[in-house]
């Protein structure tokens, strides 16, 4: 293990010490659960035994009855039960015994990856806007463009990546990820530093190397999604095998790791910022460039270390016409140079491109219902997002009063990266993610009905009004992250391997198309006193989201609530 930690610091000595810490952490912390989680079925198999094998056994992920559910369902008249199971059991049901205990080699590297891509991201994100704000100082226009057109290449275009993350070899589509992610960015920086620095160029030029700004950002975005589906939703999956014990935490460690830099990246960018915009540009490019190689061995180390990663590559048109005489004589034919081959391969590009049979297999996915619920939570302006800081502003709080309100949003935050795997090994992902959803509809509904209650006309103070929104939105956020995590459990148990990337593209780019529907709420009603028609939409969506997912739940599990026996009213009594 101390190679690792060599590598480790090496190559992130720009990053800082406290965010090397952080990843170490996440590691002995991975190992520990995972150990725990071993040593606690152990002691309890010989016990359960004979009741386990009674057990019926779960169906295949596609095909659930209505009745199915996350528990295994047995009566018990007046003891409250969840599903039908005692829940004083719960913390006792034997857990399936798990395939095989992670590495912390493995672990470790997958840390260090995820770590360096996510946070020179986050960086690179917030760090364009500064440094677009810097060159076009008074409007809004350059931003807007930049940022419209960076998400929208997202929705256009993410499909396309499914089909390379499906049926591509692993190791080359996370390392092209990597490495265009990186030169994207570093381009991007000369350009900005060209713009920054060279004022006297022409309008014409000045608007071409913004074009090629904007070509590189969605460059950037599309390697960074390429590489965030791979990572998360194929090789997590793959590396904990059948283990739903060990995929929960590594869900979890990577999701923490997710808001770390979601929070300290755009805060380093910006202290440094506001020192000076060019050393602000020259530390990106600096981050970029020194994390690319670790980032590439070490994602390759990964690779190297769990030999399943390595996936058998599919028979191909050309392979299939050597071994065959027949098809040989019918591919040469058909590679003819003619009219009709011109439009096949015409089709079969722009399939490649936009492939629209991914949409109605999304649609039609058992997994569709938990997705789209997820990625409706995503048209919203109750985050502490660049619309909700913008009004908090506006009405009068300080630049460090927003801070520490996001900091504690943060922590709570991360907080449901440890609470939503300890809910899920009890009661579930399903139920559980009907849970976490319920509380962040509740505290939503609570902080806009404060709002509305302690409106300036009747309290005569804003601050007031907002601070009440602003506690319902910390407090939901616990749940938001939690249901996430069982979104993307459920997403990873059902969806086939060979079909991962397509779905989860399709999703990665419903998502986005939310997030720009959230943008477009705040240019129609961009006064803040028009915010609390965002905020409305944005519950609204919140509640769409919770009643498309209730809907699952009643048909995967035949009800939403199963009340205990004892309290249902007897029949045989009345009669």
């Amino acid at each position: 293990m101390s190679n690792d930690i060599v590598v480790a610091s090496s190559g992130m000595e720009t990053i800082g010490l406290s965010a090397i810490n952080v990843i170490s952490n996440e590691v002995s912390e991975t190992r520990r659960d995972l150990q725990t989680v071993r040593n606690e079925k152990s002691s309890t198999s010989s016990a359960t035994n004979e009741e386990r094998n009674s057990r019926p056994s779960m169906p295949a992920p596609i095909h659930h009855p209505a009745n199915t559910a996350d528990d295994i369902y047995h009566n018990n008249n007046c003891v409250p039960t969840t599903g039908s199971i005692h829940i004083q059991e719960l913390s006792e049901r034997p857990i399936a015994p798990s395939s095989h205990l992670i590495s912390r080699q493995i672990t470790s590297r997958l840390f260090i990856s995820h770590f360096l891509s996510t946070w020179n991201s986050r960086l690179f994100e917030m760090g364009a806007v500064l440094f677009i704000a810097a060159i076009f100082p008074g409007t809004l226009l350059p931003m807007s463009v930049y940022t419209l057109a960076r998400s929208a290449a997202a929705v256009m275009l993410s499909p396309a990546l499914g089909s390379w993350i499906d049926k591509g070899d692993r190791l080359k589509v996370v390392r092209a990820s990597i490495v265009g992610q990186r030169l994207a960015v570093g381009a991007s920086c000369g350009t900005f530093w060209i713009l920054y620095e060279r004022k006297e160029l022409g309008t014409k030029l000045r608007v071409g190397l913004f074009a090629v700004s904007i070509l590189l950002a969605c460059i950037e975005k599309l390697c960074s999604v390429l590489n965030l589906v791979s990572v998360e939703r194929d090789w997590v999956v793959v590396i904990s095998r059948d283990d739903d014990i060990a995929r929960r935490i590594l869900n979890a460690r990577m999701r923490r790791i997710d808001l770390f830099c979601k929070l300290f990246g755009p805060l380093t960018i910006s202290l440094i910022d506001g020192a000076s915009t060019i050393v602000a540009i020259f530390v990106t490019l600096a981050m970029t460039s020194t994390s690319v190689v670790v980032e590439y061995f070490t994602i390759a180390a990964v690779f190297r270390m769990v030999p399943a990663l390595q996936r058998t590559t599919t028979e191909n048109s050309f392979t299939a016409a050597e071994d065959n005489p027949e098809r040989l004589q019918l591919a040469n034919e058909t590679n003819r140079v003619s009219l009709r081959g011109i439009i096949d391969f015409a089709l079969s590009a722009t399939s490649n491109l936009l492939p629209l049979n991914s949409i109605p297999y999304y649609f039609q996915h058992p997994a569709f219902l938990p997705s789209i619920s997820l990625s409706l939570l995503y048209l919203t302006v109750l985050s502490f997002s660049g619309q909700m800081i913008t009004f908090l502003l506006a009405i009068g709080y300080t630049s460090y009063a927003v801070g520490a309100a996001r900091a504690v949003s943060t922590i709570f935050e991360l907080s449901a990266t440890w609470i939503a795997p300890k809910v899920q090994q009890h009661i579930g992902a399903v139920r559980g993610g009907i849970w976490f959803l319920t509380w962040q509809m509740i505290w939503l509904a609570v902080g806009l009905a404060w709002f509305f209650a302690s409106d300036e006309s009747l309290t005569g103070n804003k601050i007031f009004a907002a601070s009440g929104l602003v506690g319902a939105i910390i407090l939901s956020r616990v749940g938001l992250w939690s249901f996430d995590l069982c979104a993307q459990s459920i997403v990873q148990e059902e969806v086939e391997e060979q079909s991962r990337g397509a779905f989860s593209t399709i999703e990665t780019s419903f998502q986005n198309l939310f997030e720009l529907l959230s943008y477009v709420t705040t240019i129609i009603f961009s006064k803040p006193d028009q915010f609390h028609w965002p905020a409305i939409i944005s519950v609204i969506a919140v509640y769409i989201a919770g009643g498309t997912y209730a809907v699952f739940v009643r048909t995967r599990r035949g009800h939403l609530v199963h009340m205990s026996s004892c309290i249902k009213p007897r029949l045989e009594d009345s009669s």
